[in-house]
């Protein structure tokens, strides 16, 4: 059985359960600053522009946008170049010049503000895992009470403690280091490491981590590794290594990139030269090498891609999930394989009275021993007690006072209601309710009852709390982990997304794990697994050739989301790295959305692949046009803009109510 009832931690511990949100102010990166300077001035010339003020006005403003927003990638083209490769930011700015230089300072200034908007949302993204990684790092604590072979203690950097030192950990504080525990006794709340919605009673011999709160009880704790090898370290470590194996893909696009550059510049400088060489004139030559570069430019093959992107960016946000990019939503319409985690995932994360069992025998009626139970522990802010008391409340009971309230780690709760002795805690307290109470064969029926009640609770995955009054078994409570109401349902439809049921990686117990998929319709349960574990599983996925995504909302799963295809983290409860390392967030816990924004992107990948094919018809017929004829100048622009009009209406499509309904009714076409 896993927990019992107990006095809370100190209101600071409390506080202190979730790791220190570090965040990069926006403005700290210079990126940003660069590029919310270039759409400002961008935005100001263009409506100068529009209304027919004198060129002088616009054009100064436009000239800033140039350099504003093209000073970072044009000093990251020049290095590129320094080291002899040729990326399409270069690219970028020197068509963004080009189109100046015959006139067409609009198009140019354009094409600088989308490129350096897009470099800011890089550099923030990056920037902010780089900040939820550190925080993780704060919830090791900084020092830990070091006990020397005489007794005396010392207060001691936790980076010092070194393997087979003695720690001692006092209620409300977090542990230093992995150990075991020598003596003592304790709740401690581990759900940053296992992810168990309650906390877990710990004695002598049982294994604690590094970074997990202690509740009630003193602990001396055994030191089994070193601070930098400890399980919090490691998840440090494994979200850094998986974060890094999402390189490829920007490689590839960097790769692909380097090639257009490379032949857009040696297409255009061969029309400039070649033409020259055989005495053709200057003038004309160049007006068709620059018409060359605007109807060549990847401007419209850029908005090919990103409309339909943002637009179900856009559409998913207002509907509670946040895709943090666009190659994310791209990536979740790739998935053909799900992992799911259990507690804040598929349940609601939070203990709640599931089952009020009165003993026959007892002469209490259900209602009464649930009162009673909640006036008992209505002075503890436990998890369990919170339960509790808020069933009580949810039916409307009366909770009265209470006088000599106590708690035992690993028992339970007492105290006195209404002249009569109420516990509240673990069905292992009974011998000890026997000794102080009557004895008798209705006493002996009673506890035989009571333990056969507990037996059938816990076998259902539930947690067992017996309610004793003046020393005689009066009922048992079950409290459970509450499903979320759409969570089977969610379940089918990611299987029938995925074409395969989704699997369920938890660190909770086996039992419980299995009850769980039961009802949800799981077939492939992985429980008790740590952060590595899930990790582990994850991997095995993919070897397989699977693309993965996993949903889950605590620090124990960031590994997990950092390592797979795509990661989404529920994000009403989620742990701040969670909710960092994630690519997606379901700001409202709605686990439903999951496979609709699965099915918006699926419906935007179709739309970036028809935009492409329109993009790619008018460069091909306007590139060939300036080849094999003499295409004017203006109706090079307007089929360049035209096909950009064309491709941003069609993916701006996905920006309507109507495209997330149907994504939430099950079409994604």
């Amino acid at each position: 059985m896993s927990s019992t009832l107990t006095r809370p931690a100190p209101p600071g511990a409390a506080r202190e359960s979730v790791a220190p949100r570090r965040r990069t102010r926006l403005l700290a990166l210079p990126e940003a600053r660069w590029a919310a300077a270039a759409l400002v001035l961008f935005l100001i010339a263009l409506s100068l522009y529009l209304a027919g003020a004198p060129a002088w006005t616009w054009g100064t403003l436009f000239a800033a946008v140039y350099a504003t927003g093209g000073w970072e990638p044009g000093r990251a083209g020049l290095q590129a170049l320094r080291e002899k490769t040729l990326d399409v930011d270069l690219l970028m700015v020197v068509a963004a010049l080009g189109a100046a230089a015959i006139g067409q300072v609009l198009d140019g200034a354009l094409l600088i503000v989308i490129f350096a908007t897009s470099g800011a949302l890089e550099a923030i993204a990056t920037a902010r895992t780089a900040d939820s990684v550190r925080g993780l790092l704060d919830l090791a604590p900084a020092t830990a009470t070091r006990v020397a072979d005489d007794g005396t203690e010392e207060t001691v950097p936790g980076e010092r403690l070194a393997v087979g030192e003695i720690i001692l950990v006092r209620p409300g504080e977090r542990i230093g280091a992995d150990g075991r525990v020598l003596d003592g006794a304790g709740e401690v709340d581990q759900a940053t490491i296992t992810g168990e919605p309650l906390p877990v009673a710990k004695a002598a011999g049982d294994e604690v981590f590094a970074g997990t709160l202690n509740g009630t009880g003193a602990l001396r704790v055994k030191v089994e590794r070193d601070p930098s090898d400890s399980v919090i370290a490691r998840i440090v470590a494994m979200v850094e290594e998986a974060s890094g194996t999402k390189a490829p893909t920007q490689l590839f696009i960097e790769k692909v990139g380097q090639r257009y550059s490379l032949g857009m510049v040696a297409a255009t400088v061969a029309l400039f030269v070649l033409p020259l060489l055989v005495g053709a004139d200057l003038r004309s030559t160049l007006l068709r090498a620059m018409t060359f570069m605007i109807v060549a430019s990847p401007c419209a093959v850029v908005l090919a891609t990103m409309p339909p992107l943002l637009s179900a960016i856009a559409n998913a946000g207002r509907h509670g999930v946040l895709v943090k990019s666009a190659v994310v939503m791209e990536r979740l319409g790739q998935v053909d394989a799900v992992a799911l985690d259990k507690t804040g995932t598929l349940t609601e994360g939070t203990p709640r009275v599931t089952d009020v069992r009165s003993l026959a025998g007892s002469g209490l009626p259900e209602d009464e021993v649930l009162r009673l139970a909640a006036a008992a522990e209505h002075p503890s802010e436990h998890p369990l007690a919170r339960a509790i008391v808020e069933a009580a409340r949810g039916r409307r009971l009366d909770v009265p006072l209470v006088r000599d309230f106590g708690s035992a780690p690993g028992t339970g709760v007492s105290a006195t209601v209404e002249g009569r002795t109420v516990a509240v805690g673990s069905p292992a307290r009974l011998p000890d309710a026997r000794r102080g109470g009557p004895a008798g064969e209705g006493a002996k029926a009673l506890e035989v009852a009571a333990l056969e009640v507990a037996a059938g609770l816990e076998e259902e995955g539930r947690t067992a709390v017996l309610v004793t009054v003046d020393g005689l078994p009066a009922g048992v409570l079950g409290i459970a982990d509450r499903l979320r109401d759409e969570a089977a349902a969610t379940v089918a439809a990611l299987g029938e997304l995925a074409g395969t049921g989704p699997v369920l990686v938890t660190g909770d117990n086996p039992r419980a794990a299995a009850r769980l998929a039961g009802e949800v319709g799981i077939d492939d349960v992985r429980a008790g697994l740590l952060p590595q574990d899930k990790v582990a599983a994850v991997r095995e996925m993919e070897r397989a050739g699977r693309k993965v995504l996993v949903v889950g909302d605590g620090v124990n799963d960031a590994p997990a989301l950092a390592a797979a295809h795509t990661g989404i983290a529920m994000g009403r409860a989620g742990s701040d790295l969670a909710l960092e390392t994630a690519d997606a967030v379901v700001v409202r816990d709605e686990l439903a959305t999951v496979p609709a924004v699965v099915r918006l992107s699926r419906r935007a990948r179709r739309l970036v692949v028809q935009n492409l094919v329109v993009a790619a018809v008018f460069i091909t017929g306007l590139v060939i046009w300036d080849l094999a004829g003499t295409l004017p100048l203006p109706l090079g622009v307007a089929g360049h803009e035209g096909s950009t009009v064309i491709v941003g209406l069609n993916g701006l499509r996905l920006l309507a109510d109507g495209a997330w309904r149907r994504a939430r009714a099950g079409a994604d076409r």
